[in-house]
């Protein structure tokens, strides 16, 4: 097991757009092995982006305790989407805030796996919110920048922040 170090807000890295993976070489495996890692750590969250450990690559973790399992994208693209979703956020780069965000309901994501095939998901629900809230690290863009309302507040308090 290897864990990173979680880059928090303030850090500008974290509103960088990443770069593509032009090779799935053995670092690429061990940032992915490693961002699991520290998404599973005492159960901290459900999906993990490589700028949130410090690298600029379009790469994403995600678990969201489904049929589905981990999932690892490389390389995504959010290719159609559909419906609303609205729910309370939460990101392991943003300790401690959370914010109603909207979000599709309906995603379709094609993306490359760990041996290069690349895939296609549908994903509704938690799982299509997931995927977009990954999707923005990769482009620089926080969960809290999508407030419905503007406002963030501490997680488990009614009390703006």
């Amino acid at each position: 097991m290897a864990l990173r170090n979680l880059v928090l807000e303030g850090d500008p890295l974290l509103r960088k757009t990443s770069r593509p993976v032009d090779e799935i070489t053995p670092r690429i495996i061990k940032l992915l092995d490693d961002m699991a890692d520290t998404m599973y750590f005492e159960g901290r969250g459900i999906g993990i982006a490589a700028p949130q450990v410090g690298v600029l690559r379009r790469v994403f973790v995600i678990d969201v305790g489904d049929e589905h399992g981990k999932i690892e994208f490389i390389n995504p693209e959010i290719i159609e989407t559909s419906g609303s979703q609205t729910d309370n956020e939460g990101c392991l780069s943003v300790p401690g805030k959370t914010c109603a965000v909207e979000r599709p309901e309906y995603v379709k994501i094609k993306a490359t796996d760990r041996d290069g095939n690349e895939f296609e998901l549908e994903a509704e629900g938690l799982l299509a919110r997931c995927i977009c809230h990954e999707n923005d690290h990769l482009n620089g863009i926080l969960f809290i920048d999508k407030s419905v309302d503007g406002k963030v507040y501490k997680a488990g308090d009614d009390d703006e922040e």
